[in-house]
Parts: C-alpha cells; structure tokens; sequence
C-alpha cells in the first residue's frame, strides 16, 4: 500500500469542531444552575469537560491523526486485553465507584475514567484486524465458523457480559449493534449476521425480563402510547413526560439560550441522558435540525471515507466508528423523543463526560488519518 497521503478530509473535520464547540455551549448552558447548587460555581462542568474531556480528546485526536492507522491493526490485541482488563476492576470496590446504581467508573484519584468507552474504540479497531486476517489454514475468517464466526461470539459474548453486569444495557447495545454492522459490511454469510441478531435479541429479552427496572422501562414505553390512562406522570413515566415536555416548550426558535425552565426544576440528567431536551427547548426545532444536520453530514462523510479507502482494516474499522457515533446518537435522540424506551445514553461530543469526548475525538482522529489514505 502507498505510504504517502493526501490531504484530510476537511468537512468531516469541520463536522467534529462544530459538535465539540456547539457542545461546550450548550454545556455550559444546561449545567449552569446544576453546578451553581453542587459546587457554587457556574462553570464546574464546563471546566471539568474542557480539562478532562476536550484537553485530553485533542491529544488523542492528534496522536491518532498523526499515527498512520495500520500501528493500530498491529496492536489491536493489547488495546482489547487491556480494556477488558479496566472492565473487571470496575468490580473491585477499592477501584470502582457506582453513581444511580451503576458501577461503571474506576476512580483514578483526581479523575474517574469509565472503561466502557475504551472498549467501543478497542472492540472495533480488534474486530476489523481480526476480520481482515486469515486463519492457519489461510481461510478468511470473516467466511468460516469455526475460526471466524464463533470465536465472534465468545468475545461479543465476553464483552457484552461484563458490560451488562455494570448494569449498562445501552452500552452493550451500542457496541454490539456496531460490531454486528461491521461483521455484515466486512462480508460475512447472512445466515451468521441473521443468527447473530436472533441471538442477541433472544438475550436482550431474556435480560430485560429478567430484571424489574429494565422490565418496568419497557413497559411505560407502551402504556405511554396504548394505555396512557395508567401511567403515573409522577412516577413511571416522569422523565420521558419532562423530556418530551422540555421538547414542546421549544417551538420553532426556541426559550432562549440559558432560559430553560426544566433543567433547572424538573428534568434529570440534563447534562448528559436528557441535553438533547434542553437543546430543543433553548434553540426549538431549528436547532435541533441544525444540530441533527451537522450529524447526518457527519455520518454520509464518514461512509465516504470508508467506501474510498484503500484497505479492509481501513474501510471496517471507520464503518465501526461511524456505527458507534451513528447508533448512539439515534438512541439518545429516539429516547428522548418518545421514539424508543428512555434509556440511559448520552450525546457523542455534545453531553458532559470526559472519557466519552476523549474517545470519540480519539476515532475522529483515526478516521481523519483514514482520510489521508484514500483513493481520489
């Protein structure tokens, strides 16, 4: 393959500063009263994002621009362990630290870091090298059973489990949903990509029916559109009714910049799961239009850079990149629409996390060295 590059792709650039500064903006809005009553201090998040989340992003971003994107193939394996490592001592309670039930962080001291967003960079730079070798028998794996498709499931499997006891069903969602995409687009046979969605259909109804509060969520989702007569709007369906109110409020222009009423009375999380609410009250359906827009482009972008690139590795591992974006991005905005059960997904680039925002602007950077490789 020819070493030497082009020049990047500087729209999806673009795409990756205007979410990250409309980002810091709205950021700095939706915590505002948030940080005044936690930490007197207006900027506390805000602050916390940009030192944490952003300073930390742009030096991923840059050491992935800078480093051609086959050093990550070579080292595909390490970076897998080593996630999974930083999973399993989430459970160590000198370690790990729980936040509404979930134990999804490692406290590292003056920072927490959640491992689970390491993985949705590590799991899909690992998929698509594995995907792109050939087993002993110079096979493709990403064709045979026994050397490609079930060591495919042994890992999802893996992962997925140790997710899943965090308790994170979205993020296993995300992750798999992706991992699946790049399975399909990397050429699998469609009987392993339709047994794949049976399966992991057949597990998230089994975990969901198995636990009370993933039960209770399903089912307020289809009382709120088939029986709304027995909701509790006080209880059962209290976020979604405040997100989908915050929503409406918003109109065509929007409150207002800093003028949202609900993040500030009745909306939880709207520094993270909720901000697209606060977003479409503040700046109403033109801003969110514009803000879906800057991801659409984002996403039709990043496909291009996929479809032109030179190699498997390449074109698998920025279609995972995208699907992660893609998907959750879906998710979050579908869940507080009323679209799909309220769940617990943030916003990439846009809600408070510092380990989130580091790796994404970390994939961006990949996908923009990707860039660089591509046929004119």
């Amino acid at each position: 393959m020819k070493k030497s590059g082009h020049r990047p792709d500087y729209v999806f650039i673009s795409c990756i500063f205007i979410l990250v500064v409309f980002g810091l903006i709205m950021l700095s809005s939706a915590s505002s009263d948030l940080s005044k009553i936690k930490f007197n201090n207006t900027y506390y998040y805000l602050k916390h994002q940009i030192i944490f989340g952003l300073s930390l992003g742009l030096v991923g971003f840059l050491i992935a621009f800078f480093t051609h994107y086959r050093f990550w193939q070579k080292f595909s394996l390490i970076l897998l362990l080593f996630s999974i490592f930083l999973l399993i001592l989430v459970f160590i309670p000198s370690l790990g630290f729980s936040h509404s039930g979930a134990k999804r962080w490692l406290d590292l001291g003056i920072v927490s870091i959640q491992p689970a967003e390491f993985l949705k960079f590590t799991f899909i730079v690992y998929l698509a090298a594995w995907l792109n070798s050939k087993d002993e028998k110079g096979i493709k794996r990403r064709t045979s059973l026994f050397s490609g498709y079930l060591p495919f499931l042994i890992i999802s499997g893996l992962v997925g489990l140790l997710i899943i006891l965090q308790p994170s069903t979205s993020t296993v969602a995300i992750i798999m949903a992706a991992g699946l995409v790049v399975y399909f687009v990397s050429g699998a046979r469609l009987s392993f990509v339709f047994g794949t969605i049976l399966l992991g259909l057949t597990a998230l109804i089994l975990v969901i029916s198995i636990t009370p509060y993933r039960f209770a969520r399903i089912e307020t989702y289809f009382k709120f559109f088939f029986n709304t007569e027995s909701i509790n709007y006080e209880d059962d369906a209290y976020h979604l009714n405040k997100a989908l109110i915050s929503i409406g409020s918003g109109g065509l222009t929007g409150v207002g910049f800093g003028n949202s009423v609900a993040k500030f009375k009745s909306l939880p999380e709207p520094i993270s799961d909720s901000i697209f609410a606060v977003i479409a009250e503040e700046l109403g359906f033109i801003g969110s239009i514009f803000l879906i827009s800057v991801f659409i482009l984002l996403f039709i972008k990043g496909i291009i850079i996929a479809k032109n690139s030179r190699d498997y590795f390449a074109k698998l591992t920025v279609i995972g990149f995208i699907s992660i974006i893609a998907i959750q991005t879906f998710i979050h905005i579908a869940a507080n629409s009323g679209i799909l059960p309220l769940t617990g997904v943030p916003l990439p680039f846009i809600s408070y996390g510092g380990t989130a925002l580091a790796i994404f602007l970390t994939m961006s950077g990949v996908i923009v060295n990707i860039s660089k490789y591509t046929h004119d």
